[in-house]
């Protein structure tokens, strides 16, 4: 059961740090399942992708024609995510501003993950922004339904894509919370963000799978790489190991 007052208390804390434009405390995240759970439930992201997870499902068993088919977008999707998560994070969410012209072009995403970056403690802004949905989701669908060979494999494929993402959300959430991983799995995936963190920017980009960082030469050895001064602002220029 969750500690009510417990709950408020942090709440007050983060609020004043808001309010005080100081960087939020790692004391005030949750420190087990139970309490992170609704915490979880009440931001945006997750409900949004739990209603469409759950509706793609539903339209999913509503068609039928289950067959052995399935199993192809369900381990193209599996085999492609990590490299998927690199991708993202590398020239999505670290995209920098750019002069052009005279006027900086940035855009909001990056911009909320630097927010991130900057406060990495403040789960609040560390979810999917939920206006990236108003494009994300139709352009997910569409090219589904456009490129698989049915309609029955594009909702496997939707409905696949989609739990991935929010499973993507909860384990980030976890990472920057005080939950102890229990599992060598999540232990390994808490190590490397937290890395990404604390340690330097440039490296270990994957959140839920850490196949990315392998592939793209971005895995190197914690000791052998400097702690970073810009992990906060997401400015230096990315080193490479020796």
């Amino acid at each position: 059961m969750i500690d009510v007052a417990t709950a408020a208390t942090d709440a007050d804390r983060r609020e004043r740090s808001r309010s005080q434009g100081t960087l939020t405390s790692a004391n005030d995240s949750p420190e087990t399942i139970g309490a992170a759970w609704p915490i979880f439930l009440r931001h945006g992201s997750p409900r949004i992708l739990l209603t469409a997870a759950a509706a793609s499902l539903a339209a999913r068993v509503v068609i039928g024609d289950w067959s052995a088919w399935d199993l192809v977008p369900l381990l193209a999707i599996a085999a492609l995510w990590p490299v998927q998560e690199w991708l993202i994070h590398v020239y999505i969410l670290h995209f920098r501003p750019v002069q052009v012209f005279g006027r900086t072009i940035d855009f909001p995403v990056p911009k909320s993950h630097r927010r991130h970056h900057r406060d990495p403690w403040n789960y609040d802004i560390l979810f999917i922004p939920i206006h990236s949905f108003l494009y994300t989701l139709p352009v997910l669908i569409g090219l589904w339904c456009a490129f698989a060979p049915s309609l029955a494999l594009a909702f496997t494929g939707i409905s696949v894509h989609l739990l991935l993402s929010l499973h993507y959300e909860w384990i980030h959430f976890l990472i920057h919370t005080r939950v102890q991983p229990r599992t060598r799995f999540y232990q390994h995936l808490w190590r490397n963000h937290r890395l990404h963190h604390f340690k330097s920017e440039h490296y270990w980009y994957g959140v839920t799978r850490t196949e990315g960082d392998w592939l793209l030469g971005t895995a190197p050895e914690a000791k052998r790489v400097g702690t970073s001064t810009t992990c906060r602002e997401l400015l230096g220029q990315a080193p490479r190991p020796a």
